[in-house]
């Protein structure tokens, strides 16, 4: 089974998330921060990895940086969503590891489609 993380400070996102993807056959945990997801993704195990940008503790692009410098997080696909528009920050957003961007508020079908997409490279 796909393993999928999403880390978001809102719980009715992270709602939307998990059944707009356990829907499809994901198995999906819930992280509530970027710190909370780095402790959930520490021994690894997940194939894919949809976050939000800015959230309390640990924001989204901190959370992707620490990541990235762990064996565990170094190639697992990770897709923001954020309602952050900013070309400037989905930049950063880019050169700290994102696979991908999706705004807020959430489309399932468009989710579901960016997760396969992401989930195929």
């Amino acid at each position: 089974m796909t393993a999928i993380l999403t880390v978001d400070d809102s719980v009715s996102i992270r709602q939307t998330v998990r059944m707009a993807l356990s829907g499809e056959g994901y198995v999906v945990t819930e992280a509530v921060n970027g710190q909370d997801g780095l402790e959930k993704s520490g021994a690894g195990g997940f194939d894919l990895i949809v976050t939000d940008l800015n959230m309390p503790v640990m924001d989204g692009l901190a959370m992707i940086r620490e990541l990235r410098k762990r064996p565990a997080g170094a190639g697992v696909p990770i897709l923001f969503l954020t309602t952050e528009a900013d070309p400037e920050i989905k930049g950063q957003a880019k050169a700290a590891g994102a696979t991908g961007w999706l705004n807020k508020p959430i489309d399932r079908q468009q989710l579901v489609r960016a997760v396969k997409k992401a989930l195929v490279k």
